[in-house]
């Protein structure tokens, strides 16, 4: 004789259970965050706060131990968040979405899990054929910092990276135009009865925007080159009428240069790369124990004497110039750093989370999209692509393949 239970099933009245409904492409995303190889770099993608966000949401967080420590994040904060403490960064390099500041060496890039996905800054002007061949043979989804754009179209990372750069630019010039340090004995401003520090800044973007209120604020004088007049109107409108603002060409600006006591490159690359707009020649015209700081020299940079220096040894002269070139400015405050990136990549790891991993918010966010430039064993970028030489295939293309 069959159970209450069976006849109760028989009639539908037992609660039976609901099929589990899963997202198209949905993965475990395990998260990897490696020590940055190089000491210039102090800055974590994602800081404990962010860890604790994101474990609370399920999703596995390695952290290398040691990764934090440069930005005053230690061990114990991380794992209090839910971190796993890794020993290797070969641990942390074999998760499915890896998050770096600097982009990873070639041995690191063999530790990577084929199929993976990378987020790191890129670093053009450093970068190499090999680098992207590397990716390619392990099949790795990589997206640069410098080319991810958000929602409305702006490009998050390089916002806030570079109001950092722009507020740091002008303590760090005010350091070199010390006696301390050889400079030419000047205070960054100006005090009652001496003329005002004169400071020329080249390019009219974020980076200019933030450097100019700091040198407002302490009262030097101020001229903004840039060739697009929207960029100088909105900076003036930005700033008031303090500053003077031009377009750039050589008789103005060799002039300004002329008398400049400090100079800031603050071009953005445009179509992939940097044009030089100070010549060498300029350079030799500019007085002896100036300084030029060229906060795009990652990018190639916009002065023709700027090569690429470290924080360890950050400046050289050139022409009697003092010469600073650091691509990483804003490791100098990575406690500041970091929280900025981790404002910025919480939301997205989230979102990727929730979509079913990063191939579904590059197909489902154009937004996203763009910080791509390999995808699954090929270079989708068309600048990288003339720039080493590699035959690039079209992402838009390689995505509706995919169905």
């Amino acid at each position: 004789m069959p159970s209450n239970v069976e006849m109760m099933a028989s009639a539908g009245l037992v609660t039976q259970e609901a099929p589990v409904t899963t997202k198209k492409g949905k993965q475990e995303i395990t998260i990897g965050i490696p020590k940055e190889g190089s000491a210039s770099e102090k800055r974590v993608v994602l800081t404990p706060e962010s860890v604790g966000l994101l474990t609370n949401n399920g999703l596995t967080v390695m952290v290398e131990t040691g990764a934090g420590l440069p930005a005053k994040f230690s061990d114990q904060d991380f794992s209090d968040a839910g971190a796993k403490i890794v020993y290797t960064a070969k641990e942390a390099f074999e998760a499915s979405l890896v998050l770096k500041i600097n982009p990873p060496t070639l041995n690191e890039i063999e530790d990577m899990t084929s199929g993976s996905c990378l987020i790191s800054a890129l670093q053009l002007a450093e970068q190499s054929a090999e680098f992207i061949h590397k990716l390619n043979s392990k099949k790795i989804t990589a997206l640069a910092f410098e080319f991810l754009e958000d929602k409305v179209g702006g490009m998050p990372v390089v916002r806030a990276m570079s109001e950092i750069a722009g507020s740091t630019v002008m303590l760090i010039a005010a350091e070199y135009l010390s006696s301390v340090n050889d400079g030419k004995g000047l205070i960054l401003g100006g005090v009652t009865g001496v003329p005002p520090t004169q400071v020329v800044i080249i390019g009219a973007g974020t980076v200019a925007e933030y450097a100019a209120r700091t040198a407002l604020g302490l009262g030097a004088n101020i001229k903004i080159f840039d060739n697009h007049i929207y960029k100088l109107r909105r900076i003036k409108q930005l700033l008031g009428q303090q500053v003077h603002t031009s377009t750039i060409d050589n008789f103005n600006l060799n002039q300004a240069l002329s008398e400049a006591d400090v100079v800031i490159g603050a071009l953005r690359a445009e179509k992939g790369r940097n044009k030089v707009v100070v010549t060498e020649e300029m350079v030799a015209n500019m007085i002896h124990g100036s300084i030029i700081i060229d906060v795009g020299i990652d990018q190639g940079g916009c002065i023709e004497t700027a090569v690429p220096t470290t924080h360890e040894n950050p400046t050289y002269l050139k022409h009697g110039i003092i010469h600073y070139a650091v691509p990483n400015i804003a490791s100098r405050v990575a406690h500041t750093g970091s929280y900025s990136l981790s404002n910025i990549f919480t939301p997205i790891i989230l979102q990727m989370e929730e979509i079913g991993g990063a191939e579904e918010m590059i197909f489902n966010y154009k937004w996203f999209l763009k910080g791509v430039y390999t995808y699954r064993g090929s270079l989708t970028n068309a600048h990288l692509g003339r720039k080493f030489g590699i035959q690039h295939k079209e992402l838009q293309l390689l995505l509706a393949a995919r169905y």
